[in-house]
């Protein structure tokens, strides 16, 4: 039968078992998005890779705890634009200003023909409105015997 105990080894006191030393809480903080690398660091660990062996290559993947489909990105980026591409950043590429002025302007347009769809309306039941009293006024004027209709 094995005894399990919440007693951990203190290294100052040379293998001493302690009950005082609890595991910490706290939970590290995750990192905030995708890493960036420069340009430079690009090229740099492709040139670094490329001279070394097969074992040495995993060995650098580890130390800089890299990929090697992202290498091959890299690869490709360099051989597409060289520095350009190397340099430039992962992720959607920037809107053309007339796309964006365009889509401001069909929204707005949109909103425009809601807005005339609602005065339409407005304009129809003010002159049905408008009808309806006349007839109502036309109604209710007096007959020659000071009835009214």
């Amino acid at each position: 039968m094995t005894i399990t105990t919440n007693r951990t080894v203190d290294a100052r006191h040379d293998g001493a078992v302690t009950n005082d030393t609890d595991p910490d809480p706290e939970v590290p903080e995750r990192a905030r998005g995708p890493r960036r690398f420069p340009a430079a660091y690009k090229a740099r660990i492709l040139a670094e890779y490329e001279n070394l062996s097969k074992a040495e290559k995993g060995a650098l993947l580890r130390r800089e705890g890299l990929y090697s489909s992202l290498l091959t990105e890299w690869r490709r980026q360099r051989d597409q634009g060289a520095e350009e591409a190397l340099g430039r950043s992962a992720g959607r590429q920037a809107a053309d200003p007339r796309d964006r002025e365009i889509a401001r302007l069909k929204r707005r347009a949109e909103h425009l023909e809601t807005e005339l769809g609602k005065a339409r309306k407005v304009i129809e039941v003010q002159g049905k409105l408008s009808a309806l009293l006349e007839q109502l006024a036309t109604d209710s004027v007096q007959d020659e015997r000071g009835e009214t209709k």
